[in-house]
Parts: structure tokens; sequence; C-alpha cells
């Protein structure tokens, strides 16, 4: 299906992806950003970059693709719904889940066990591989996890992602003593030469920013907190290893020899939140840390008050 608008005054020198969001109310940005970067949206009948901007006059003219139908097949899998209403399910995702289906793991996914759960009624922007999916967590990460239960809540949430007005925190056991009560890590990620099914931070990676900071000191472990400015793969296991503390039991990017005997990296989605897409309200969600995380700072407590 073929659509076009032209540019008012009030779109003078606004971004070619970000006028369309905002014009299309069930285009996010990011979404946009593709219909430019594959040639299927234009302006003036030209090819454009999505960060192009506008001027009064342009048309823009995009193609959009037929909607993908959702084929995951749903699953009677227990969630830990931490909240629920007709636009956004929030859900605590356990160690050992992975988000959606891919080669290797096509069942036992947090898309089968929401599409049981809400009866195939997910947002279908993302496809018939990941609906309702607005963001990711690694399967071996717990935590908060907001999943769009319509087109129009994932419009808002994808945006909001992209405009940084979605939070997310999170709380990680780093090994080493930190010594700063807090600070930015500001570096790079992209695919790790050495690696390809790892990231790193390289000079060409794409921009990658974390906050964190000391909640508690172990001498060989700090318990941090960290929020995400940005998105990116593995973003906080990158960026605690690159600074030299990485993630308690994380097997890519850890140490060897961990003094705990872990199923995966101590590193929890503990808050998020949002601008709720049907109430306009903020809403912020927080979830306990799991009892391996919990079971591990309790002995380190208690070694330490024994110290």
């Amino acid at each position: 299906m073929e659509k076009s608008i032209k540019v008012t005054e009030g779109g003078k020198n606004v971004r070619a992806d970000v006028f369309v969001s905002e014009n299309e109310e069930d285009i996010s940005r990011s979404f946009a950003g593709r219909l430019f970067s594959e040639g299927l949206a234009k302006v003036n009948g030209r090819a454009a970059k999505p960060s192009l901007k506008l001027k009064e006059g342009d048309v823009i003219t995009f193609t959009l693709p037929e909607p993908e139908a959702i084929n995951a097949v749903p699953e009677d899998i227990p969630l830990n719904i931490v909240y629920e209403d007709d636009s956004v399910l929030v859900i605590n995702k356990p160690r050992g889940m992975v988000v959606h289906p891919a080669v290797g793991n096509e069942r036992g996914t947090v898309v089968n066990a929401a599409l049981f759960h809400c009866q195939g009624s997910l947002s279908g922007i993302n496809g018939s591989v990941r609906p309702g999916i607005v963001h990711r967590i690694d399967k071996d990460t717990t935590g908060l996890l907001v999943i769009a239960k319509n087109d129009r809540a994932h419009k808002s949430l994808t945006d909001q992602l992209a405009d940084r007005s979605l939070s997310r925190v999170y709380y990680a056991l780093v090994n080493g003593n930190i010594k700063e009560d807090g600070g930015t890590v500001d570096a790079p990620i992209g695919r790790s030469p050495k690696d390809r099914k790892k990231m790193a931070v390289v000079p060409d990676g794409r921009s990658a920013v974390t906050d964190f900071e000391v909640i508690e000191r172990f001498g060989a472990y700090t318990l941090v907190r960290c929020k995400l400015r940005t998105g990116r793969t593995h973003q906080i296991r990158v960026h605690m290893k690159h600074i030299g503390h990485s993630v308690v039991g994380d097997k890519a990017y850890g140490i060897k020899n961990e003094r705990f005997a872990l199923a995966g990296q101590l590193l929890h989605a503990k808050e998020i939140s949002f601008i709720h897409p049907e109430t306009g309200e903020k809403v912020t969600f927080s979830c306990p840390l799991p009892e391996d995380f919990s079971a591990v700072l309790e002995v380190l407590r208690k070694t330490k008050k024994e110290d």
C-alpha cells in the first residue's frame, strides 16, 4: 500500500523519519527509519536517508509492506506477570528463557508464552517471530520486560525507547572493587573482531552509554545500579568488562574460575518506567532480585560482617 504526505511549514527542518512517525499513527520512528533505509520511502521521488532535514513542500511517498501474520506457536508456559492491561504486559523474565523464537530456540520463549496468555492478541509490528516485543533482555539476564498488546502501544513504546523517555534500570554484581561511587561509561559497541558471536567496545561501533552507581561493596565484588541511556546488545556486560569489572557469572565476558557456581550472569532488570500509551501517565514497575542473586549477596554480606 502506497501513501504520501506533503510537508507543511511545521515540518521544516524535521528529520524525515521523525516526520513520518509523527504523522502516521501506526508507524514508529524506528520503523520509519527502516522504510527509508530499505528504499520503501522517498522524498520528492528520490531515495533519502532517515536523517534528511525536510523542506516545506517536500512530498514523502512510502510503501508499507503487507503485515506479517503472527505464526509463532502459542505455548502454555507460566509467566510471572507484574502488570497487565489492554495495552501492555509487564513480566519478570526468569533466567534461561529466550525472549523470541530463533534458530535453535523455536519453542519455550517469552513470545510463545505471551501468545498463549494473550490469546494471540499482540502487536504485529515486529512480524511473525517477535510479536509484541519492544525491547529484549539476554537469555540469562533476569527481570522486567514490557510487551505491547497492540500496534498503537508498540509505536508509543518504541518511540519512547528512541527518545529515551522509557527508562530501564539494572542491578549487577561485578568482579572487583569499584572505588568511585559512580560514573558513566561512554564507549561504542559493535561486533568483536576476535569473535563475531560476541560484542566489544570498538572504535567504529554504535554509540553506547551506561550510567552506574555503587550500591554496596564486598571487597572483591561490587553491587552496582546501572541505567541505560542506549540499548545495545549486551551493553552492560560489555561496558562493565571494558572498565575491568565484569559481571559475576557471565560466561561470555566474565572471568574464569568464578567463586560461585551460577547458571548465568548476576544481572537483573529491576526497574522500568514509561509513559503509558493510553493514559499518558508515567508508570514505574520494579521486581525483586531472583533467588540465586539474593543468595550470593547474603553470603557476601555474612562474610563481610565476619571480617
